[in-house]
């Protein structure tokens, strides 16, 4: 069974509670072996407040974790989190959070764990901390020295990548580049092996209403999208597009194309997450290990109240299972 590491997330949030819910079924147990990396305290702290029955073991150790009906293995890699602050942002849970992933890919790069899966970061914590990383896709990619990677998800029937990710609205156009296109719809390709899927249809999303209409709402489809797209299909990969944005997300939902490639962050986001709220997957594609999340934040508006949903933890958890490196 694939050995998985999974990162409590920010103290203050709902990361140690829907890693306890989601670890509390032994349905996952079956399937892998967890090892949560964190604060043993703040688990032990969130295992009180849910009342669950699981037994906590700390280990020093990955080559400790068996497969285990009745326990949950943790790495307590922290000793900075002396008051448990809670539903906020705090200096202590930003350099802990940066702790817990610096050791899980540690662990992933000498291949002492298959994949790892973390759970929600908060971008204030970090930036308190005094962290050069925003996030953890640029942290894990940093960490892991790889140049080439796209933030992914998954959600019910849809896939989408995304050509940038955080920025502001207005940068995007500047942002997009021919070269980035391409990257992307090369690591969209290994995206889809990573699901066994061979030979992918891939779908390119248009940055203007529709896909710019010849030039005439914006011309980054003929300038850039188009000829980044050509070159792609020289080089044997089935890409096609531009599509305009409002029609081509109905199509990979019926199952047209296998994976849409997005300009900018909300582009992709809105339909994912209006079929699959609870349930989307965050994957970052080009790292030398699998990485799986929750695509969602901290929600430090219902943390620490024993009500967090699980399901994304729970799906993130069986596709690291399922994705192949």
């Amino acid at each position: 069974m694939k050995k998985i590491a999974i990162t409590m997330g920010d103290s203050g949030g709902i990361g140690p509670e829907i890693i306890l819910k989601a670890l509390s079924s032994s349905d996952l147990r079956k399937i892998c072996i967890p090892v949560v990396i964190g604060d043993i305290s703040v688990i032990e702290s969130a295992k009180k407040l849910l009342r669950l029955p699981a037994r906590l073991k700390a280990i020093e150790s990955i080559s400790e974790a068996k497969p285990a009906k009745d326990s949950i293995y943790i790495i307590h890699e922290s000793n900075s989190i002396k008051n448990k602050i809670m539903n906020r942002p705090t200096l202590e849970s930003g350099r802990a959070c940066i702790l817990f992933i610096q050791k899980a890919v540690a662990l992933a790069l000498k291949k002492e764990v298959d994949t790892i899966v973390t759970a929600p970061i908060s971008k204030e914590s970090l930036k308190m901390a005094g962290s050069k990383w925003h996030g953890h896709t640029e942290m894990l990619a940093n960490l892991s020295r790889t140049k080439d990677y796209a933030m992914m998800f998954a959600g019910g029937p849809l896939k989408i990548i995304l050509v940038t990710i955080h920025t502001a609205l207005r940068n995007v156009p500047d942002l997009i580049t021919r070269k980035k296109i391409l990257k992307t719809i090369r690591l969209a390709k290994i995206a889809c092996e990573m699901f066994s899927i061979k030979n992918p249809k891939i779908a390119v999303a248009g940055l203007n209403p529709h896909a710019g209409e010849s030039g005439i709402f914006g011309d980054e489809e003929i300038r850039k999208i188009t000829p980044a797209i050509k070159y792609a299909q020289k080089e044997g990969i089935n890409a096609k597009g531009p599509y305009p944005p409002d029609i081509i997300f109905h199509k990979a939902y019926k199952g047209e194309f296998d994976i849409v490639i997005c300009m900018y962050h909300d582009q992709g986001l809105i339909p994912l997450k209006m079929i699959a709220f609870d349930k989307g997957v965050n994957i970052t594609v080009g790292l030398p290990f699998v990485r799986t999340s929750p695509d969602h934040g901290t929600a430090y508006d219902i943390a620490w109240k024993g009500i967090a949903d699980p399901s994304s933890m729970i799906e993130a958890i069986k596709l690291a299972v399922k994705l192949k490196n």
